[in-house]
């Protein structure tokens, strides 16, 4: 639980607010942008909630929150707020909330299928969305696009009896694992899924695109929502920043909308907005 002890500096006055245990993983400002910010080495409450949507956005933060870094004063009914997840993000595409600090806050994500349903990443195995996740159909192959987003995989894959998808230089993470991607790559998966193979954060690194609209991308891509264009870390490239630079380029060959990704904002842009975005990071991580 959050301490008011510990309560960061930057902070406005009332009932929320962040304290020191924050690792800046992002996932308050995705959620509740209206009141969460980012401090130096932090997020921060900015400014306490002015509606009621904005209220409940701040807890369903507090909730996914992966370290319990954000508190409230107030007399909230937190456990009615349980059932909001997974949050639509266009359905049939969900985001899972209760993010993992295995995964240092990393996103996960639902997707709702006839044939069995998709979890890509993986969030905390927290029972509210356990249950959740069961009334939805369960969970029948969990996708897994590296290393550092895998959390708590192998609990969900034990209790839903799913299908665990990753490439295999990044197997050390899952080494039982059901489904081993080998080689280069692309896979069709079925169900209008499609692995696509972008070393360069991680040696095994692979995106995730369904019907051709949404690109899950784990650590390769996000969306800078200051400079409102997409953008890839070369601080947070493990492996290699030529090889993610190539792996880059090579989504310009792919139609998408969506960038849903593991850290990071997420973007809908037309489809060819979109690869012209890609075009241009490209050439950017090049230069």
């Amino acid at each position: 639980m959050a301490n008011p002890s510990r309560s960061v500096p930057e902070n406005v006055a009332g009932d929320f607010f962040v304290d020191a245990t924050c690792i800046d993983c992002d996932a308050c400002r995705q959620i509740a942008p209206a009141v969460f910010g980012e401090a130096p080495d932090t997020s921060f409450v900015k400014a306490q909630p002015a509606s009621h949507v904005d209220r409940r956005d701040a807890l369903r933060a507090m909730l996914a929150c992966p370290t319990g870094s954000i508190g409230c004063l107030g007399k909230d009914d937190v456990k009615s707020v349980m059932n909001d997840f997974p949050l639509a993000v266009e359905p049939p595409v969900f985001y899972c909330g209760y993010n993992s600090p295995k995964s240092f806050g990393g996103n996960s994500y639902l997707v709702q299928q006839v044939g069995g349903n998709w979890l890509i990443d993986a969030p905390k195995f927290v029972r509210p969305l356990v249950r959740r996740l069961e009334s939805l159909g369960g969970v029948g192959n969990i996708f897994l696009t590296h290393r550092d987003d895998v959390a708590d995989a192998a609990r969900y894959a034990a209790h839903f009896q799913s299908r665990r998808i990753l490439h295999r230089a990044e197997l050390a993470a899952q080494p039982d694992a059901e489904l081993v991607l080998d080689g280069a790559g692309p896979w069709n998966l079925g169900q209008d899924f499609l692995a696509i193979a972008t070393p360069g954060h991680t040696k095994g690194h692979c995106v995730l695109l369904f019907q051709d609209r949404f690109l899950f991308t784990g650590d390769h891509l996000d969306w800078d929502r200051d400079q409102r264009r997409l953008a890839a870390s070369e601080d947070y490239c493990w492996y290699s920043w030529p090889r993610q630079a190539e792996s880059m380029k090579r989504l310009a060959d792919y139609r998408f909308e969506w960038v849903l990704p593991g850290h990071g904002q997420k973007v809908h842009l037309p489809a060819d907005a979109m690869r012209e975005q890609v075009l241009q990071l490209t050439n950017a991580m090049h230069g």
